[in-house]
């Protein structure tokens, strides 16, 4: 018989989420395959196509790219 089941891993000990329908004394085979947060697991190509979708300036902001020289260096950008 083979299942999978979820376990939380403390002080050195596995702790079944759920209990085992296993026999006592049985013999068991444990394959450890550790869960990673799928949150932070974007690809690259996801985090640059969700930094591309952002706004270059947002609406109604007094600040533009335009304003860099004028704020950096107290003149205005030539065009």
């Amino acid at each position: 018989m083979s299942k999978t089941i979820s376990a939380i891993y403390e002080n050195g000990v596995l702790h079944p989420e759920k209990p085992l329908e296993v026999s006592e004394g049985a013999k068991v085979e444990i394959i450890i395959l550790v869960s990673e947060n799928k949150k932070q697991q974007k690809s690259p190509a996801e985090l640059l196509a969700e930094i591309a979708a952002l706004p270059l300036e947002g609406e109604g902001e007094k600040f533009s790219g335009r304003d860099h020289d004028r704020i950096l260096y107290g003149k205005a950008s030539e065009k």
